[in-house]
């Protein structure tokens, strides 16, 4: 089985609770068409989708799925953070299709790994895509062994037209549509699979996490609570659709008032702060790196910024003093959740918290979510307050890993979703993260798994080892170390990115720095000491450092 049951008498409390309903995120779409139709869904790129116009380019594109695909089947999308993104979203829900959410920046190697590991055939982009043709990006995934059957063109007037592969010929068609009542008939409950999105975990290739609509509808009911929404508001939504943090808050979140949301298919701090002010923002989503790069930029001196009234924040950790900063010069509360792409939700702060509860702490433990506390031996350690790794079993957390039950025996213990992080949990419920049991890399907000990392680097023709590292950093939060040991000359990023890119490896896995050492530092048992890894990278301050004896004899 692909993906584990809900147990439904959890599904019955949390229904019971107000946290699940018996809307998708599509039937809202449906609502808002018909109550507000005139009203802005979406701004993106100067245009603006209203709700009528985006609940019509959902029917189109979900009569084509159902066309093209058996109900329960899995397309891959490829799309910026644009109105296409959130159609196509909305269209998997309509047509019982399951959407495949690939990051913008993904590399040809990640793709077809995403499309494979979800066995999907179907593809849907925009006519271009980073300046390369859709087709290029087609023919890329057949020459790679991936039987692509069909490639979808979209724009922001919906679905374009498609392209078959057979025997090596494309041929071109207007887009296949079933009748309305054929594809609605067979439209996906709240709690059926309709996405599944890449989480870089922390043991190699990215798996796929399994979402559904009642998840993040109750994790966006907990926002709505934290900060006071209101269907007036405007959301900026700076973090890309795909993720969990760019899903609630510009997918889910938005539809379920009627809210309009400003997209940034592209992100630049400048883009940004402009858009605050030009359409009103009054809710700022982006991760740590994004506001300190906005505090850090000159245009911010010439911005009014009057409407913003909070900035939900997260990802990575947010740091006090840039935080207040933030505060003091936006005049905007900064509020954050704690949780993870698989867990949702497990603490938040809110407007009624201290400057020191907001700014110093990941917030209070939300009573739903059943957070426990475990030690290194699974025992539950909850009454001590931590450090701990939380384990938690509530409304927001996914299905698990799709097609990969070894790794959901990993993910869950004792009947909870285990976090990859030590925490404590004061007395008043607040809580902190301390540390971090897993091998990740916090970059800019994103995961990157150190293992997978290691594998690339260690692929190369001249190491030998690798072990990566997070090297701290004040913009990004950590960016990518590697030591490495090598069979001849030292190898460079230079070389290391030339190499990954000629492999069509995304760019979020290039390391930053390279040390090259004779050996790798080892722990009792023989294991590569991590500790000491980080020490020998982090104290070098260049690019690219040769510390082997042999050189500096």
């Amino acid at each position: 089985m692909n993906v584990p049951a809900l147990d439904p008498i959890r599904t019955a409390e949390y229904v019971a609770q107000g946290w699940w309903g018996d809307m998708t995120i599509a039937d809202h779409v449906a609502r808002n068409a018909q109550s507000i139709p005139d009203r802005t869904a979406y701004a993106v790129d100067g245009d603006e989708l209203s709700w009528r116009e985006y609940d019509r380019q959902i029917d189109v594109l979900a009569q084509a799925l159902a066309a093209l695909l058996p109900r329960g089947a899995r397309f891959g999308m490829l799309l910026p953070d644009c109105g296409e993104f959130h159609v196509a979203l909305c269209a998997a829900e309509r047509s019982g299709t399951v959407a495949v959410g690939m990051g913008a920046r993904s590399g040809r190697d990640e793709i077809r790994h995403l499309m494979s590991q979800s066995g999907s055939e179907v593809l849907v982009m925009r006519e271009t895509h980073r300046d390369r043709p859709a087709l290029d990006y087609a023919a890329d995934l057949r020459a790679d062994g991936w039987p692509l059957a069909c490639l979808v063109i979209v724009d922001a007037t919906g679905p374009v037209r498609a392209h078959r592969f057979d025997d090596g010929a494309v041929t071109t068609h207007a887009v296949p549509r079933a009748s309305l009542e054929e594809t609605r008939a067979r439209a996906a409950g709240p709690n059926e699979l309709t996405m599944l999105n890449s989480t870089s975990g922390t043991t190699g290739r990215p798996k796929l996490v399994t979402q559904f609509a009642n998840r993040l509808i109750a994790f966006s009911k907990m926002a709505f609570e934290a900060a006071d929404f209101t269907p007036d508001d405007v959301m900026l939504g700076a973090v890309p659709g795909p993720f969990g943090f760019g899903l609630w808050t510009a997918h889910y979140a938005t539809a379920m008032l009627g809210m309009k949301t400003v997209l940034m298919p592209t992100f630049t701090v400048d883009e940004m702060i402009r858009l605050i002010d030009e359409q009103d923002v009054t809710i700022l989503a982006c991760v740590s790196t994004q506001f300190k790069m906005m505090l850090d930029a000159p245009s911010l001196g010439d911005a009014s910024l009057a409407t913003l009234r909070a900035m939900f924040t997260g990802g990575e950790a947010v740091p006090y003093e840039r935080a207040l900063q933030f505060e003091e010069r936006v005049g905007a509360k900064v509020l954050q959740f704690y949780g993870s792409n698989e867990s949702g939700a497990i603490s938040n702060t809110s407007l009624r918290d201290t400057a020191e509860q907001r700014l110093r702490t990941a917030g209070r433990v939300i009573d739903v979510m059943n957070m426990r506390l475990y030690d290194a031996q699974g025992n539950d350690i909850t009454d001590t307050g931590g450090p701990g790794r939380p384990g938690v079993s509530g409304p927001t957390i996914c299905l698990g890993y799709y097609g990969d039950p070894g790794a959901n025996e990993e993910l869950f213990h004792d009947g909870r979703l285990m976090m990859p992080d030590l925490v404590t949990v004061d007395a008043d419920g607040y809580l902190r993260v301390v540390g971090r049991t897993s091998d990740l890399i916090i970059r800019g907000g994103k995961n990157i798994s150190a293992v997978e990392v290691e594998e690339l680097v260690e692929a190369h023709p001249s190491v030998l080892m690798a072990s990566a590292v997070p090297v701290p950093d004040d913009v990004f939060g950590e960016r990518i170390g590697v030591a490495v040991t090598v069979r001849d000359a030292a190898v460079t990023v230079a070389a290391l990115t030339e190499y990954l890119a000629g492999r069509g490896i995304s760019k979020h896995l290039y390391p930053e720095r390279v040390v090259v050492v004779d050996e790798l530092p080892r722990a009792a048992g023989g294991k590569v000491a991590k500790g000491a890894v980080r020490e020998i990278v982090a104290a070098q301050t260049q690019t690219d450092v040769d510390l082997r004896e042999v050189v500096s004899a």
